[in-house]
């Protein structure tokens, strides 16, 4: 098993939780971003750099993927390729996605976006709290001890 991170969108206090993580189970994590990101020095943890274009790192992760593999994402529309995929999608926020609320968060994702494409005001989501770090450290603790 693997971690990916859609790491253009991450923020760093997810980034330092995982880094921590990889280096503590020995697991490969690799950042998959269409920018050079800092990353640490180990053999576990790798920076993959796509070229800029929408979807592109999203589409390279799926490319590279096996059932199993977790992602860290908050993109909807990815999550639902990785769990097609047999793969696990853990948010920046601690929500880990199944097969069983996919649909569901994908229909919300397009009515919004239909929303905002109408003119509508939705505002974006609220910063990172505290305890959504803690739900991100808890759930991740989780599925590596699995």
């Amino acid at each position: 098993m693997k971690i990916w991170v859609d790491a253009d969108a991450c923020p760093v206090v997810i980034k330092d939780i995982l880094f921590r993580a990889a280096q503590r189970v020995q697991i490969e994590l690799t950042l998959v971003a269409n920018q050079p990101l800092y990353t640490p020095s180990s053999r576990y943890i790798n920076m993959l750099q796509v070229a800029s274009g929408f979807d592109v790192a999203d589409n390279e992760i799926v490319k590279r993927i096996n059932p199993g593999d977790l992602v860290i994402t908050s993109d909807i529309p990815l999550a639902a390729e990785v769990i097609a995929k047999e793969g696990h999608a853990l948010s920046h926020r601690g929500e880990l996605f199944s097969k069983n609320d996919i649909g569901a968060r994908l229909n919300l994702r397009d009515f919004m976006e239909t929303m905002r494409s109408s003119g509508v005001q939705t505002g974006g989501p609220p910063p990172l709290s505290q305890r959504d770090r803690q739900a991100f450290a808890n759930h991740l603790d989780k599925f590596l001890n699995k």
